[in-house]
């Protein structure tokens, strides 16, 4: 991948236009402009003096009269348009997004930082050393828990930071594998180059990236979004998903059968106030314990061994309030961890869940997108707000009422993207790697890209941005290996994986040089033929999308192939 130079975004507004509009009669007034131009007053003065008609020639001259008064009131009328701007809508000034730069408002605070008196271009916290952290005030948390965590679990975690391993480097992908936009990403748990993704129409795909051309699309899963997707660890063919449909479900990779966990809309659609969506779902290994939450504050509770629910829905968010993320601890499965639109994280403990029983409350600025506990103490919480910070608390045991750092980093959208999740590397030691898309685009080199950045969350330093020159769409999916250095990204109906600079082995290289073909989509006959329509919600697009072929650092990519009868 060529070496890339940061510069500065083009923000410069065109110049306002000038339009001819016809007005067929005297009474007509531009809907543009309420005031009368001198353009127009200098064309009465000239139809006073000798342009109009007497009653008597119009009546000697006849027809010929009448058309030639009314060719003059058909006059074309020049109007001047004044520039609108589309954040603050006032006038004289243009701002926004311009194809893929965003052009500030100067009477609205930073886009990135939300603070007044100065543009994101200018962001102390756009190119600061450590990524715009935000320390937290000194406080003393030295409790028997701290003393506990110190001997118990401290022990595990090495003090000297190891070097952080970067997939920053392309190593293959396959183009519109979906038609809709890619919600979620899982590695298999036992196959390390089996990919699963779920998408907005519902689909689940399985693609073997080793073998390139292996891959598979079911499309009969669910309805609508696949929110989550989660393994069951005592057999690694059968996955859990949750879906905008309401329900939850368990499917056999093997024969794309699934079967219902949970279904809250038998009746069907019966508007709005009472469709209920399933976001947030994580399981709790020990118990068998597969938990889901929906878009009205409420946790469910399903026994996996049985299939079957247990109890009543539990309130743990407010009434009305989606619940977009659960995390169970990795060491202790029974503290549970969500986060939802009510601006909170909450701790709970699930052998005692109750309304308004949580442990812990752990407040943000706006809606929270996703919080997970570190992946092998699970004594830290990292957390991704809509207001662009990534929060992190170092200890669950001391004071919550404040996060150890807020780190800003550019990722609140508008619309028609998948929601950005700040996830931990699985296999950092440390517990301080963590990845994520980036919103805001960069200029390199002339060419608008959307890095995904590895950031050091204990000091909120940027380690890496990764990128590639052909990819220009944003990647708001990501997702580490749990045990190989590789990094699986999603960008609108594409997948992506990146490996760290220089590691293949030779028969890799050996297949390079064949110049494989990946093709786009294979679908199972059980599945039905699925239809090739693109995604209307995706804002960005691939170059040359006509070439049948595309490389990439040495593999090649392909777009869909027909479905097999």
């Amino acid at each position: 991948m060529p070496t890339l130079k940061r510069g500065k975004a083009s923000s410069s507004s065109s110049s306002s236009s000038r339009v001819l509009v016809p007005m067929e009669t005297d009474s007509e007034e531009s809907p543009f402009s309420s005031s009368s131009s001198s353009e127009g007053e200098e064309e009465e003065e000239e139809e006073g003096e000798g342009g109009r008609v007497s009653d008597d020639e119009d009546e000697g001259n006849g027809e010929e009269a009448v058309e030639d008064r009314a060719k003059k009131r058909k006059a074309p009328i020049t109007i001047s348009l004044k520039k609108v701007c589309k954040v603050c809508k006032g006038t004289g000034h243009e701002a926004g997004f311009r194809g893929a730069t965003y052009i500030d408002c100067p009477r609205k605070p930073c886009f990135l930082c939300k603070r007044p008196g100065h543009t994101t271009m200018f962001c102390p916290h756009r190119v600061a050393t450590e990524h715009g952290v935000i320390p937290a005030p000194r406080r003393n948390t030295d409790t028997s828990l701290d003393y506990i965590f110190k001997r118990q679990l401290k022990a595990k975690i090495p003090m000297i930071k190891p070097t952080f391993v970067i997939p920053g480097q392309l190593d293959c992908g396959v183009i519109r594998f979906h038609s809709r936009r890619v919600t979620c990403l899982e590695f298999h748990p036992t196959r390390n180059n089996v990919l699963l993704s779920g998408d907005k129409k519902g689909q689940l795909g399985i693609w073997d990236y080793a073998k390139l051309h292996e891959k598979t699309v079911y499309g009969s899963i669910h309805s609508c979004i696949v929110n989550n997707m989660k393994f069951n660890l005592e057999n690694d063919g059968v996955l859990y998903t949750s879906s905008s449909d309401g329900t939850a479900r368990c499917t056999d990779l093997e024969t794309g059968t699934s079967f219902f966990l949970l279904d809250l809309n038998p009746e069907g659609w019966n508007g709005p106030a009472t469709w209920r969506m399933l976001y947030g779902m994580d399981i709790n290994v020990e118990k068998g314990l597969l938990l889901v939450a929906d878009n009205f504050g409420y946790l469910y509770l399903v026994d996996g061994r049985l299939k079957t629910r247990i109890g009543g829905p539990i309130l743990i968010h407010k009434k009305g309030s989606k619940v977009v993320g659960l995390h169970c601890n990795p060491v202790q499965p029974d503290v549970l961890l969500s986060c939802g639109n009510d601006h909170f994280a909450r701790i709970w403990d699930a052998r005692r869940l109750e309304a308004e029983s949580s442990l812990a409350s752990l407040a943000h600025g706006r809606v929270v997108n996703a919080a997970y506990f570190s992946p092998l103490t699970g004594n830290k919480i990292l957390s991704t707000a809509q207001d662009n910070r990534i929060r992190v608390w170092d200890s669950i045991f001391g004071n919550l009422e404040s996060p150890s750092r807020e780190i800003v980093h550019s990722h609140d959208f508008n619309r028609h993207l998948t929601p950005f999740r700040a996830e931990w590397d699985p296999k950092d030691p440390s517990e301080s790697l963590a990845v994520i898309g980036r919103y805001i685009s960069e200029n390199y080199d002339g060419v608008a890209l959307h890095p995904i950045d590895f950031i050091d969350v204990s000091t909120g330093k940027l380690v890496a941005e990764v990128m590639n020159t052909d990819i220009t769409t944003i990647s708001p999916v990501t997702k580490l290996h749990p045990r190989d250095d590789v990094l699986a990204s999603g960008s609108s109906r594409s997948l992506f994986i990146w490996k760290p600079k220089g590691d293949k082995c030779p028969e890799q290289q050996l297949l390079e040089r064949k110049s494989m073909n990946i093709f786009g989509r294979v679908e199972r006959k059980s599945c039905g033929k699925l239809d090739g329509e693109s995604d209307d919600d995706s804002d960005f697009s691939f170059k040359d999308k006509k070439r049948k072929a595309k490389n990439f650092d040495g593999k090649y990519l392909s777009g869909r192939k027909k479905a097999k009868p």
